[in-house]
């Protein structure tokens, strides 16, 4: 475990540059019970910053399992709504939501991947008011790494069991630049080139991005009304706040008909504890038409037979590397720190202000061009093998990343 004074200043960086928790705000912080001492400093950090109240969700991750595995068949498809309720009425009395992302990568491995695949759409309908909201932005939010024993050991197998905490703690510091010498202005300096990609990019208004790289041949057609965002978003309370430590990615919103051609990830995806190693996807007309892996297939399948749309992209993301969470080396096995490691695509549901809304409802969602997917399943694609090219609309073409890093008429 780190020192309490470590902790306590990565908990200070989490609600200053991350959050951005205002005077008077009331909070809600998720995590498991191995992440009580980080719950503590970030309590602590809150009241200091004046928080009017915190309020810890604690939860035990293998209960979850229990609850695959043994809720009977009868109830399988069914999430009490009455639950999610007090995380939608905190939102809309205007608690910033903070949750931590801790849990063992392999806790599902071997629950049978029909009743996890019914499961979690029934959790996705159940929830689908709270993450509508959080979606687009009513308070400040934050999604943030804690190191846990289960999941430190999938990351460093090769370690002592002693040894493996200490090093994931140590790489998820590095990830959002904690031994800077003034980690927050290595953030603001981060977050302002970010911000600064983003709008070069939303003036060039690219009509697709074209993907080249070993077995990868993708043209990602872009929604007509896309908007690239950043770092940075800006929650319907008026807070500016950082919803991902760590981010390296610029995104927005593809066209879910007009994606063509062949990709290949350039990493493995971690799906309930299954690994999806060499995932390789044909697109036609905007639709996986044709998945291959050489391992976890059934689990991606299993994603996509959600609802109609979710074969279809909902988001496409530039990522350059290498980057610190890049340089670490690692399979972090959490989509939060390996879809900053390299460029990537998402499978279903569009974010709502990469299309210029503030709402998220279906209808709106639909109207303007996005997918109105229940899932969103991201999976990386960039590499420094990997080239990317902004297609304008006579077809003349611009090259944005070379070798998976920016060139300079991109920056």
């Amino acid at each position: 475990m780190p020192s309490d004074d470590r902790l306590q200043r990565y908990a200070d960086l989490a609600l200053r540059v991350g959050l951005n928790l205002q005077e008077g705000q009331p909070l809600v912080l998720s995590g498991s019970a191995e992440s009580r001492p980080l719950l503590r400093a970030l309590a602590r950090s809150a009241y200091r910053l004046g928080a009017r109240a915190v309020v810890v969700d604690l939860h035990d991750p293998a209960l979850g399992r229990i609850d695959l595995e043994d809720v009977w068949e009868a109830y399988l498809d069914e999430v009490p709504d009455w639950f999610v309720q007090a995380r939608v009425r905190a939102v809309d009395a205007g608690a910033a939501q903070l949750s931590l992302t801790d849990a063992d990568p392999f806790l599902l491995r071997g629950v049978d991947p029909a009743r996890l695949a019914r499961r979690m759409q029934a959790a996705a309908r159940a929830r689908r008011p709270y993450l509508e909201r959080v979606g687009a932005h009513k308070v400040n939010w934050l999604a943030l790494g804690a190191a846990t024993p289960a999941w430190a050991r999938a990351v460093f197998p090769e370690l002592a069991p002693d040894e493996t905490t200490e090093r994931l703690w140590e790489a998820i510091f590095a990830t959002v630049r904690l031994d800077a010498p003034d980690p927050e202005a290595a953030w603001r300096d981060h977050v302002a080139a970010l911000e600064a990609r983003a709008a070069t990019l939303n003036r060039a208004r690219f009509a697709a991005l074209i993907f080249e790289g070993p077995g990868t041949e993708l043209r990602v057609g872009l929604a007509q009304r896309h908007v690239w965002k950043s770092a940075v978003a800006e929650a319907q309370n008026g807070v500016r706040f950082v919803p991902n430590l760590p981010t390296e990615e610029v995104f927005t919103a593809p066209d879910p008909e007009r994606v063509e051609g062949v990709v290949t990830s350039t990493r493995p995806l971690n799906i309930g504890g299954t690994l999806v190693e060499g995932l390789r996807v044909t697109f036609a007309g905007g639709r996986a038409v044709e998945l291959e892996a050489a391992q976890g297939l059934e689990a991606v399948r299993a994603v996509l037979a959600t609802d109609a749309a979710a074969p279809r992209l909902g988001e496409v993301a530039l990522v350059e590397t290498p980057n610190p969470v890049f340089d670490r080396g690692r399979l972090f096995l959490n989509t939060l720190y390996d879809e900053n490691a390299a460029s990537h695509l998402a499978f279903g549901r569009a974010y709502p202000d990469t299309l210029g809304l503030a709402e998220g409802d279906d209808t709106a969602l639909t109207a303007a061009g996005g997918n109105a997917s229940t899932v969103h399943l991201d999976w990386m694609i960039g590499s420094p093998e990997v080239d990317v090219w902004g297609e304008r609309a006579d077809g003349a073409r611009v090259p944005l990343m070379k070798r998976g890093r920016w060139v300079d008429a991109a920056r």
